[in-house]
């Protein structure tokens, strides 16, 4: 790997959607509309991020569904002159610490098969695989390896208190 890429982590805004909805649509062969990433801001449940460079555009971005205790990635994507950089384990670091600070008691998300470095990346942040998706991707088709991530603190919080991303 690369030098580290020194980027600023703060939640998505309006202001970021195009270049998000562009980063879909270089990065996915399925990518999710702008209008899709926009409902996602409204979402009490959702919390996006995004990784701005030195120049303040997305250099990356991740997105993060809870429901009580249950924490699901949703989307990570970096741009790809900034892959190999850092980035992605930059974001996916927030929320682990997210799921750890509000007792989650664990965070899951689906990986195509055959992205080893994702798989590595998650591998090496405690993700472990759990089962597989039979060909939930298309274009080109292909199975999705559940990857999940327990934490020792789960449960629901105490009384009084909300998990909100």
């Amino acid at each position: 790997m690369s030098e580290k890429l020194r980027v600023r982590i703060i939640p998505m805004t309006a202001d970021h959607l195009d270049e998000v909805a562009e980063l879909e649509r270089i990065c996915f062969s399925d990518p999710w509309s702008r209008n899709m990433l926009a409902e996602e801001l409204d979402n009490a449940l959702s919390a996006f991020l995004v990784a701005l460079d030195g120049a303040g555009r997305v250099a990356g971005y991740a997105g993060l569904q809870v429901i009580l205790d249950e924490g699901t990635v949703t989307n990570i994507a970096v741009r790809p002159d900034c892959r190999r950089q850092g980035v992605a384990g930059q974001l996916l670091q927030v929320f682990l610490d997210f799921a750890q600070g509000n007792r989650l008691a664990f965070l899951t998300l689906e990986v195509r098969a055959s992205n080893y470095d994702a798989i590595a990346l998650y591998g090496s942040r405690g993700f472990r695989s759990v089962g597989r998706r039979k060909n939930y991707y298309e274009r080109p088709r292909e199975d999705a390896v559940i990857m999940t991530r327990e934490f020792s603190g789960g449960g629901t919080p105490a009384e009084g208190e909300e998990a909100r991303p």
